[in-house]
């Protein structure tokens, strides 16, 4: 299979793998805390939530460590059968009207969130650096559809539910069952390439793996991670080197830990201006996000038109990504970073401003749009980033540890964002939340 063609294939079915993951994912999560809620109580429905995002935080590094020695390929499909015997919980949890089992069905079913936050990189693997950029926001792209289309299929699937005399609230995750189950499949046939040797001899050439431009890009191709199942075709740089090894690194090299991955990236200021902003950018629209129709509720506006508002969020997380991706490559990564930086300090001075001047939707929806192209730009920056400077044997490792600290910082934003909220309302979430931003190297 030639080298294009094989790259073509491939980002196709990460493409359509994210995008059943993304229905599935956001189809569960619109019923979750209703169905929680119903089980357990107001005071338990916030648990729904975090039970899902502490899921995809613990199950960031196993499924990476599970790339790197296995392969893209099971690591994917694991991770989406996972998530699969999560809904089956699910609804399982409804019928015998247990809580404690819902929680864990929602816990498993998180790691689909986890899946698909690691396609990105699997959409870097053995590719040239020119073009990375591109390939991983086709991808993050396709998570678009999916959060517009899950919830959309809440209220077929609660039909179906009923017609097969389920629990309310549980139809939806018949549907996650077959999206993840197809998601899985479609991981399943990633092309595989014929493997061949390293040139013997070349494993030491070029520049230590950490020697990278101020951009964080790499001359030439990078070399495969290993996490690519095979060796892929048409990866060879100018000098002939085998993308099976990396410059600076050795051939056949066990994979790192996580947390030897971490400890690099600390040492490297490119890789850990990655790894932090991963995770401030995340907190920081995890804090606002949560908390806005709580605002809008407050101050009297509809629950239409607090929709609205977050659909044109969700929008400007991941419907641009591909300029992004185009800007990364032209331009350099740590460029978009800066402008994602930009954006987020923006969207929470005009969500301070809204919440001030009382000015009512169109202001909050304003600062919602920008935050959420702010988290794009620094979501997709960040993660090529990572792809270009890491080393081989680390560079999984610390995508997976990476994930797993976004998770976190998201759940403790979340936490924090309602006593927050409480104590001084959308002016004092933004506040912090512009506190977290500046704590960004």
């Amino acid at each position: 299979m030639g080298g294009a063609r094989f790259h073509t294939r491939r980002i196709g079915l990460l493409v359509t793998g994210n995008l059943l993951g993304g229905i599935g994912v956001a189809g569960g999560f619109a019923v979750g805390g209703l169905l929680v809620e119903r089980l357990g109580g107001t005071s338990f429905a916030g648990l729904g939530q975090a039970a899902s995002v502490l899921g995809s935080a613990v199950a960031a590094v196993p499924l990476a460590g599970l790339a790197a020695r296995f392969g893209r390929r099971r690591s994917l499909a694991v991770g989406y059968a996972l998530a699969m015997t999560g809904a089956v919980l699910i609804i399982t949890a409804a019928v015998v009207a247990q809580v404690a089992v819902l929680l864990a069905g929602l816990a498993l079913f998180g790691v689909a969130q986890a899946v698909n936050l690691q396609t990105r990189y699997a959409a870097a693997d053995g590719v040239p650096a020119a073009t990375r950029a591109r390939l991983m926001s086709l991808v993050m792209w396709a998570t678009t559809i999916g959060s517009v289309a899950g919830p959309n299929l809440s209220e077929p699937g609660e039909r179906t539910g009923r017609l097969l005399g389920l629990p309310a609230l549980t139809g939806p995750y018949l549907f996650a069952v077959l999206s993840f189950a197809l998601a899985a499949v479609a991981v399943l046939f990633l092309p595989r390439a014929a493997r061949a040797p390293a040139p013997a001899g070349r494993a030491g050439d070029g520049a230590a793996a950490g020697d990278r431009g101020a951009d964080g890009t790499s001359s030439g191709v990078d070399r495969a991670s290993p996490g690519v199942d095979d060796r892929l075709p048409g990866a060879e740089g100018a000098d002939g080197v085998s993308p099976s090894t990396s410059p600076g690194s050795s051939p056949g090299a066990a994979p790192g830990g996580a947390r030897a991955a971490l400890g690099w990236a600390l040492r490297h200021p490119v890789a850990r201006l990655g790894v932090v902003l991963i995770a401030v950018a995340h907190a920081v629209m995890v804090m606002v996000m949560i908390m806005t129709p709580l605002h809008m509720q407050h101050h009297g506006m509809s629950l239409q038109l607090v929709g609205v508002v977050i659909s044109l969020h969700v929008l400007g997380m991941y419907a641009l990504s591909p300029l992004f991706g185009w800007l990364a490559d032209r331009f350099g990564p740590v460029r978009v970073a800066l402008a994602g930086m930009a954006m987020l300090a923006a969207s929470v001075v005009l969500g301070f401003s809204a919440a001030a001047l009382q000015a009512g939707s169109a202001l909050t929806a304003t600062a919602l749009i920008v935050l959420g192209l702010g988290w794009s730009a620094s979501m997709l920056s960040a993660s090529v980033l990572l792809a270009n400077t890491a080393p081989d044997r680390l560079r999984i490792p610390l995508q997976g540890a990476t994930d797993a600290g976004m998770s976190y910082a998201g759940a403790v934003a979340a936490a924090l964002a309602g006593p927050i909220l409480a104590a001084g309302g959308f002016q004092a979430v933004n506040v912090a939340a512009a506190v977290a931003d500046s704590s960004r190297p």
